[in-house]
């Protein structure tokens, strides 16, 4: 039988490209619901989330989180200041190891690690410019003391890592550092006009 006379196939469609002819399968019905479901689910997403903005995309999240973040910090940072009055220096041995890894990691480029002074004064002896009870140094490393180069410390570390490193430097008074920095009561006080300035 000639070949011009076998009859056709009816899933071969017509054309042909290097003698290779192409079936003519139709797809399975679940798979073209479920392509058009996924079209559909496009649009209605689109639509939803970028035309409308009904919905919380991730920069929305994010801002929520941050905000909620925030409020959290706040809260804690106002009730760390209310107590801060009546809180007394720690002896429990974590919390003075907490605050000894925060000093010699913050605190020690500009007041050593011994606490002797260098940029910063003498933590050891006691003359202290910002006050001298616990609550006071408390306040100084909370606030800072921006004008003389100390930085707000509660604008990055939490009330209890605060609380930690405030009662580690409690324990460093009335210690003997090598060479320390000379009290500020001590300290070479300004005199007037020099006639070389």
């Amino acid at each position: 039988m000639n070949n011009d006379q076998e009859p056709k196939d009816p899933l071969l469609l017509d054309h042909e490209y290097d003698g290779i002819q192409e079936l003519n399968n139709k797809l399975p019905r679940w798979w073209v619901w479920l392509f058009n479901g996924t079209i559909v689910f496009a649009v209605v997403y689109m639509i939803h989330y970028h035309v409308l903005g009904n919905g919380r995309i991730m920069e929305r999240e994010y801002k929520a989180e941050m905000e909620a973040g925030a409020q959290v910090k706040a809260q804690a940072m106002a009730e760390f200041e209310k107590s801060m009055a009546s809180l007394q220096p720690s002896k429990d041995p974590v919390i003075l190891a907490e605050g000894k890894d925060t000093f010699l990691k913050l605190c020690a480029p500009c007041h050593r690690a011994d606490g002797g002074g260098l940029v910063g004064p003498n933590l050891c002896d006691d003359y202290w410019i910002h006050g001298s009870n616990f609550v006071d140094n408390l306040r100084t490393i909370w606030d800072g003391v921006p004008a003389k180069g100390m930085v707000t410390w509660k604008l990055t570390l939490k009330p209890s890592t605060i609380y930690a490193a405030g009662s580690y430097i409690y324990t460093l008074r009335g210690t003997s550092p090598k060479n320390p920095k000379p009290p500020e009561n001590l300290a070479p006080v300004k005199t007037g006009p020099s006639e070389f300035e």
